[in-house]
This record gives C-alpha cells, structure tokens and sequence, in this order.
C-alpha cells in the first residue's frame, strides 16, 4: 500500500497545469494526502475515477485546507478536532483568527490504521503566529494523534513546517531562528517523536540532502538548496509494517514535493 502526502499550493492550479492527473498515474498511490487545497470542492474541476475523496476546506476561501483522496472508502472520516481539544487548546490566536477554521487536519479511518494529513500553522516571517503554534497547536496535535492511537495504530504525514534538525535544511546556520528553524517549532516536532511516533524517512535514507520545500528564489530547487518540512509519522506498531520512504522531488506543480511511505501489506 502506497500513502502520499503533498501540499499542492493550490490545486487549481496544479489541476489547470495538467499536472495532478499525469501525477496519479505515474505514482498510483493507494491513499493521497493533499494540504493547502485553498479551494472548496465546488471550485474543482477534476474527476478522479478510482478514488473516494474527502474534503476539509477553510472557511475563508482560496486558503488553506486539506484533503484525503482513497482507493478504499474509509471507514469514517473526521475534519478537525474533537471539541474537546479545540477548547482545551484555546486555538485563537493573537489576531483572534480561528485556527481551528482554517481546514488544516482531516483524518480517516480504515480497517488497521487511521490516517491523518495536517497542514500545520506557518510561524510567518514575524514569527506572529509562532505563540499559536508553539502553546496551542502542536500539543493540540499530538494530543489529537494519541487520542486516536488508543483505538489503532497513527499515520500522520503533511506540512509540518518545520525543519527538524540541522540536516532538514541546506542552510541550518543563517535560518537558526527564523520561522521553520526556531527552538519552539523543532521541539514541538521532537515531542512528537518523544511520544513514539517515527519519522519514516529516517529509517531509510540519512544525512542531509533529503528536502521537500524550495525556495522560488535563485534557482533553489535546482541547486537543491531546500528544506524538509513535508513528514509521515508512524506509531511505533507500524513500523515493521513500512517497506520504504521516499521523497519525490521530480513531481512538479508545486514548491513542494510530495512525500510517501510503502507498506508491507
């Protein structure tokens, strides 16, 4: 089994490219993943025989949003959190926008896993929104994924914005607290793996070199002078069960690349 992960920075766009049909034929994967849709169903034009597609756009339009589209219907399917974690983590952030409105997690369920796609709050240059992120989202987050973990095993993958370590970016020295690089965002990633969750790709492949995200700026991607902050996690219980982790840096359409794990079974 074949799980996918890409933000698409606007599928629209990709779409209109002809970019996403000639994707899926070549990758064929069993689930994908999608972040920053910035569209709302209604606004796509795509057909995509094969597959069962779920949807959780933003509120506020050509914004944000994620979506999981399944060659197997899931069992159940879940945009956001839980109310309980929405309150108990107080998503408002200083410029009172609703973080829990933007359409940034859906989850699905199926037979032996849930999978869940995040488009994690971005710090921005200011770094305005690292307090959100920092306090409120990632331990939301985590929360949210351990909460699912009592009924079965956790695939998350997506947008973590956030390089994780020095070898998770070109340029670790002159990024070192900035957005993406700050001490708040890396821990917030470290718990995620203190709490058991793994990161895939490190099972495979080591160093640096290994990116997802490019800069538009100087030729970055064909310099490969990038950052990875695109993931798939796994609970401990599945780590056997994963064949391989790739990044595909040779998909365009986006700044981003799309991410996958192989399954065994």
């Amino acid at each position: 089994m074949k799980i996918y992960s890409w933000n698409v920075n606007g599928i629209r766009a990709v779409i209109k490219k002809n970019l996403l049909q000639p994707f899926l034929d070549a990758h064929q994967p069993d689930i994908l993943c999608l972040q920053e849709t910035k569209a709302q169903r209604d606004q796509v034009e795509v057909e995509l025989p094969g597959y069962s597609e779920h949807w959780n756009s933003a509120i506020k339009k050509g914004y944000s949003g994620t979506a999981i589209f399944s060659k197997t219907e899931p069992l159940n399917v879940i945009n956001g959190f839980p109310d309980e974690i929405t309150e108990r983590y107080e998503f408002a952030d200083e410029l009172q926008r609703d973080a829990s409105s933007e359409g940034r997690v859906i989850a699905a369920e199926f037979e032996k896993f849930f999978v869940v796609t995040v488009y994690t709050p971005n710090a921005k240059e200011d770094l305005s929104r690292l307090a959100l992120r920092h306090q409120h989202w990632d331990p939301a987050f985590l929360a949210y994924c351990k909460y699912l973990e009592q009924k079965k095993p956790v695939i998350f993958c997506g947008d973590l914005n956030v390089a994780h370590t020095e070898l998770d970016l070109a340029n670790p020295k002159p990024n070192r607290g900035k957005k993406g690089f700050t001490n708040e965002e890396r821990e917030g990633f470290q718990n995620f793996v203190d709490a058991g969750f793994i990161d895939t790709l490190r099972l495979f492949k080591q160093g640096n070199g290994h990116y997802s995200w490019w800069s538009h700026y100087a030729n970055s991607r064909e310099r490969n002078v990038g950052w990875r902050i695109d993931y798939v996690l796994v609970s401990p219980a599945l780590k056997d069960e994963v064949k391989s982790a790739d990044i595909h840096a040779d998909v365009f359409g986006s700044d981003h690349c799309p991410v996958s794990i192989t399954l065994k079974t």
